[in-house]
Parts: structure tokens; sequence; C-alpha cells
């Protein structure tokens, strides 16, 4: 029985990524991705023109996952608890599927992906998702804390290094940690105009 074409796409997307942080995205090439698949050139040029296309395919999934979460978070009030939730919620897609593999390739191939659309648009996900986290707050503190939060969500898979821990284990370490920096946002701000209130001048 001849394997469907999504099969076919599935595996050489699972190939190339296995590659891709096994050696380098720069350091692979079609060929390679081919021969591990034991498929023809030709064969893979019918599923993917270029090793950017390949990329791209597995970064879709995550690209609307991510629209979907900041589109979520738009909608809810600036508070500490929609933060905890949207981290909480980021969290679950990371620890999916496929998805600590794909955050991996990122993470070992930052330089390379600089010059790739589906980098390129991964990065302004990212940017939208630190914002909205800190949204209420656009201190340097508070911005700098976003980012960190969702850092600690993704460096869980590398920083995290006891033996024999679980993805649960992991995910909650990672959401403690992103929690203690999520609960400073604001309360500078709040500081701030209290103070200002306390002298007369609010």
């Amino acid at each position: 029985m001849r394997e469907s074409t999504g099969g076919t796409r599935e595996r050489i997307k699972a190939v190339a990524l296995e590659l891709f942080t096994e050696q380098g995205y720069e350091k692979t090439s079609l060929r390679e991705i081919a021969e591990r698949l034991n498929v023809t050139k030709a064969a893979l040029y019918y599923h993917f023109k270029s090793k950017d296309d390949i990329v791209a395919s597995f970064v879709e999934d995550r690209l609307e996952r991510m629209d979907e979460l900041n589109a979520w978070a738009a909608t809810q009030p600036a508070t500490l608890d929609t933060r905890r939730e949207l981290i909480s919620r980021y969290a679950d897609t990371m620890f999916d599927g496929t998805q600590p593999s794909v955050m991996r390739f990122f993470e070992q191939n930052q330089t390379a992906l600089k010059s790739l659309s589906a980098g390129q648009q991964m990065r302004g996900r990212m940017l939208a998702l630190a914002d909205a986290l800190c949204r209420g707050d656009d201190s340097p503190a508070a911005q700098l804390r976003a980012a960190l939060s969702i850092f600690a969500v993704h460096t869980s898979w590398f920083a995290v290094r006891a033996p024999h821990i679980g993805d649960d284990e992991r995910r909650k370490i990672a959401l403690e940690v992103a929690d203690e920096l999520l609960a400073a946002i604001g309360t500078e701000a709040d500081v701030s105009d209290r103070d200002v209130s306390a002298a007369g001048l609010g």
C-alpha cells in the first residue's frame, strides 16, 4: 500500500526537524534529508521546494496557536489572573505533541532563523504575546518580566536537567517561575500612583 501524501509530508517534516536540530539548519541539505528518508530528491521536491518551505510548514500550526492566544488576551482585562491564564495556555501549547522538538530547533538555530520568513513571523508573535502579558504596565521592568516569563516556559526543556523529571513536573516548575515574574507586573505602577496621590498631586 502506498503511503498517503499527508503521511509522506509528515515524515519529511519529522526527519528534517531531527536533522536541523542535530547538525544545524545551514549544515543540512535537502539531499541529506532525502537520504535519511530513503527517497529521491525528486520525491522530496514534490512536497517541499526548499528547506525554508519545510520550516514554514511546521511553524504554521504554532503561528495559528499564537494568534489564537493573542486574540483571546485582547478580550480580557489587564489583570494578574489574565496573565496567569495566558501563560498557562501558552505552556499547554508548548507541552503538546511535537512542539518541544520545534522549540529546540528554534533554540539551536536562532542565527539562521533571523533570515527566514518563518522565523521573523514567530518573533513577531512572541513579541505580541509579551506585550499582552504586560498590558497595563509599559515600564521597562514589566516588559522584561513578561519576556522572561515566556523564556521560563521555553527553557524548562533545556535548563531543568533533573533526572527522570516528567513533563507535568517540568511544566509546573516553569509556571511557578513565570508566576513570580508576572506577579510583579503592575505593582510598581500601582506604587507610583499611590505616591502621587499621597503627595496631593493626583
